[in-house]
């Protein structure tokens, strides 16, 4: 039996290098002459720049920067194909794992510390930046990106604001004559792991900044700032972003890059799949097993998982594709939409917490093998029965 192995990362408890290994682990378990092949994969979050890194043969590098609260610490770079591609992550420098959930702040913080990534970037002399857009602290549609860039976002009396989510209500008009030339010599490609839009109901505002711990006063006031800075881009810019498809990802980041870099807006986990030869490795699988911490219908939104699912099931043979994950939503298997043959929830917690973080891997191990166990069975009755081995 030939397995592969493609989850993302189980947001806060494991990596996919380390989901890979524990899925492994039961896998060998239960079936240990199966042929296993894991494949790290990320729709854009955690986990982008090892992800496409590894695939290409890649080097990284750490480089100065800040946390989504201003506060300094070097993140990582990639650079891929002979240096000529930068791959930057956003969780480095402006992730949601940086930031202490009691200092979870999206009106407070800011994606500065990604635009300093992509300096780095231009300054290595890439030709092209691919931005992994995901896992981020932020709501502030890019903002501090654009000022790293050399963008300035003037107040009532013309003084340039700090980046902040809370800052985008204030300013007044955007002064683009400073931003660094040297991205118009650089292609730029915002990998979401989102489709959702800016601003609206489905956007990031709405949709994203609770998780990011903001409260109801605070999300409409991050909704009034996306608005006022759509608005500004349109009419000093002139990129219209309010309505753009994956512009709500990283807390409106990939809109901005759209805005300030030109960046066009990908779906993460297809260029992901697409770097790391996917299509190849299930072809020869019999089974696919893939995860990340939580399923529920916003991951028909363009997560991993999903995406793993509906491109494995989409191939000719299609290929069986079973999700083990952290939580799943009530009824979330029942969707009709879901593209999986089977759905596995580690825990009945919405939000794992410390709790459900301890022994995460120990857990996965375990829920692998018993479904490969259950499989076996199957196979087992099925050939008992004179049927045909799928």
């Amino acid at each position: 039996m030939k397995i592969l192995i493609a989850p993302n990362s189980f947001k806060g408890t494991l990596s996919g290098p380390d989901a890979c290994a524990a899925m492994r682990e039961g896998v060998q378990r239960a079936q240990p002459r199966a042929e296993i092949t894991t494949l790290p994969m990320s729709d854009g979050g955690e986990g982008f720049l090892d992800c496409l890194v590894s695939a290409q043969g890649g080097e990284v590098h750490a480089h100065p920067a800040v946390d989504p609260r201003g506060r300094e610490i070097r993140a990582r770079l990639g650079m891929i194909e002979r240096g000529a591609v930068a791959v930057v992550e956003m969780a480095e420098a402006s992730g949601l794992a940086l930031v202490a959930p009691a200092e979870r702040d999206p009106c407070a913080a800011s994606t500065l510390g990604t635009g300093l990534l992509l300096l780095a970037a231009l300054a290595l002399g890439a030709r092209r930046i691919v931005v992994g857009i995901g896992g981020s602290a932020t709501v502030d549609c890019g903002m501090g990106i654009a000022v790293a860039l050399g963008a300035r976002f003037l107040d009532a009396l013309g003084k340039p604001l700090r980046p902040s989510g809370s800052a985008m209500a204030k300013v007044c008009a955007i002064d683009t004559a400073g931003l660094d030339p040297r991205l118009r010599d650089v292609t730029v490609t915002a990998a979401c792991d989102v489709r959702n839009p800016l601003v609206g109901p489905e956007g990031a505002a709405r949709v994203f900044a609770p998780q990011k711990g903001a409260g109801e006063a605070d999300v409409a006031r991050l909704e009034w700032g996306l608005e006022n800075l759509a608005r500004l881009v349109a009419r000093d810019v002139g990129v219209h972003i309010a309505a753009l498809p994956r512009g709500g990802a990283g807390g409106g980041a990939a809109a901005g890059l759209a805005a300030f870099a030109g960046a066009m807006l990908r779906d993460g986990a297809e260029l992901a799949m697409q770097s790391c030869g996917f299509d190849d490795h299930s072809r020869s699988a019999d089974l696919v097993l893939t995860g990340e911490g939580r399923l529920d219908h916003q991951s028909l939104a363009g997560k991993l998982p999903v995406a793993v699912a509906r491109r494995a099931r989409g191939l000719d043979p299609a290929v069986p594709v079973i999700a083990i994950c952290g939580s799943l939503e009530e009824g979330f298997a029942a969707l009709a939409d879901c593209p999986f043959s089977a759905c596995f929830g580690l825990t009945d917690s919405a939000a794992p917490g410390p709790s459900a973080a301890a022994g995460a891997a120990h857990r996965l191990a375990d829920c692998t093998e018993q479904v490969l166990r259950a499989i076996d069975i199957g196979r087992r009755l099925e050939s008992a029965r004179g049927g045909t081995r799928a």
